[in-house]
């Protein structure tokens, strides 16, 4: 197993020498799904019936289900969801569902180890500047095909601190542990990934982390149209922990305008910053 571990590591570095004097530029297309967990308290369960609870979870289902792309060159990436028309209001005495994450585009630069990320919320601009956090992945000998690519299989496990919601319309934080499975090929040899992935010998073209499953459908590389790559620069700039503490204060502030159930048979589901 040790031979295979070394033979493995070794041919994947053999793949980026080889292609490393490629010029390599591209956009992959990323589909998310997540998984769904729906839970409501007793009291509320015993005024909301079976079909209510169905509508709830699969316009949520719905929300989840996006498409992102990834433009990147050798040193660069931007990462943002497909702009789509807003859905029809739903007919009298329906029931609407309302996720917002803002408008977000994350861009990195591998090469200076740092990235940008430009949100809006309620109407004000973010500029978010900070450096690439290291993640240190565990290479695994496994390999699987995604489209035509031979991938690769990397993990690495984590603590990380959750917001929930108590019966009392609190936000409250709770630490758990998670296990994130990517797969990347090294027949396109750059350091990129979607959302905040990067940093194995090869593109990430998966990514699961027991919840959300991001799955890259479609690559173009090398269009005959340049790819042109612009990092963000209108936002108030903030770094990660200063926007982290200003999106706590907004949810505190959501929570004591929108605790209950919603109004008018709306329910309004509220997250930030993606």
């Amino acid at each position: 197993m040790k031979y295979l571990t070394r033979v493995f590591i070794l041919l994947v570095i053999a793949s980026i020498c080889k292609l490393n004097a490629q010029q390599f530029s591209g956009i992959a297309t990323y589909k998310s799904h997540r998984k769904m967990d729906l839970k409501l308290d007793d009291e509320k369960q015993t005024s909301i019936n079976d079909d209510l609870k169905k509508q709830i979870h699969e316009q949520l289902k719905k929300q989840f289900q996006k498409t992102y792309f990834l433009s990147f060159n050798r040193e660069e990436s931007i990462y943002k969801e497909e702009e789509v028309l807003a859905a029809p209001a739903p007919s009298s005495g329906g029931i609407s569902i309302t996720v917002s994450n803002g408008s977000d585009i994350r861009y990195k630069n591998i090469k200076e180890q740092r990235y940008v990320n430009a949100n809006e919320i309620y109407g004000k601009a973010f500029l978010i500047k900070d450096s690439i956090k290291p993640i240190n992945w565990k290479l695994v000998n496994e390999t699987k095909n995604i489209g035509n690519y031979t991938c690769f299989k990397a993990e690495f496990s984590e603590t990380y601190t959750a917001k929930t919601i108590s019966s009392e319309g609190k936000v409250e934080e709770v630490e758990k542990e998670r296990t994130t499975t990517a797969w990347y090929t090294p027949q396109i040899p750059l350091s990129h990934g979607p959302e905040d992935f990067q940093g194995l010998p090869g593109l990430i073209l998966e990514i699961n982390d027991g919840e959300l499953t991001l799955i890259c459908s479609k690559i173009i590389l090398n269009p005959e149209k340049e790819i042109e790559i612009k990092e963000p620069k209108k936002g108030k700039e903030v770094n990660q922990e200063e926007y982290d503490a200003i999106i706590q204060k907004k949810m505190e502030e959501q929570m004591e305008r929108f605790r209950g159930s919603g109004r008018d048979g709306e329910l309004k589901v509220i997250s930030f910053g993606g």
